[in-house]
Order: C-alpha cells, then structure tokens, then sequence
C-alpha cells in the first residue's frame, strides 16, 4: 500500500546535521537559534528523550539547551559575574 507510510525527511538534511557546530555554539545568540530551529523539527521529542536519557553534558537538544548536564533557559556570556558573590568574597 504505497503512499500510506509517513513522510520524514531524510535525517541527513535536519538542521542539526548540516550545521552541528551551531548546536555546541558559545555565543547566546546561536544557542537560541539552535533552539528555534528545534521547534519545528520532527524528531524534537526523541532527541530531547534521548539526550535525558544519554546524560548529554552540554549542547542543544529537542530544542534545550544543557549545561553540565542541567536543561538551562537561556546561556549565559562569558565574562559575566555571578549572580551572587562568592563565599570568599563575601568576606572580604
């Protein structure tokens, strides 16, 4: 019964396999949109459940971003201080 089996497209043309460096980027500006060309992406969920699954470190996966293993909102510039100071800091 030809024409009755669901259409994907080719695994080789998905964004994160023709630009992979994009998805493992350092500028926020390339991680979200990384993570705005997941949101369409068939295969969305199982590469989010996946990467869950592997324990994937860092990387942009079904559409979220890890940071030591952690699913993070948004990525933070290098350079940045702390949100809050340091222990030694504090007492200085």
């Amino acid at each position: 019964m030809q024409g009755l089996e669901p259409t994907f497209p080719a695994v080789d043309d998905l964004p994160c396999r023709t630009d992979p460096e994009l998805f493992f980027a350092e500028s926020p500006a390339d991680v979200e949109l990384a993570k705005a060309l997941c949101v369409d992406c068939p295969v969305r969920k199982s590469c989010l459940a996946g990467a869950l699954e592997r324990q994937e470190p860092w990387g942009v996966w079904g559409g979220e971003l890890f940071v030591r293993g952690e699913i993070v909102a948004r990525k933070r510039p290098r350079g940045r201080p702390r949100k809050n100071q340091a222990p030694d800091e504090v007492a200085a």
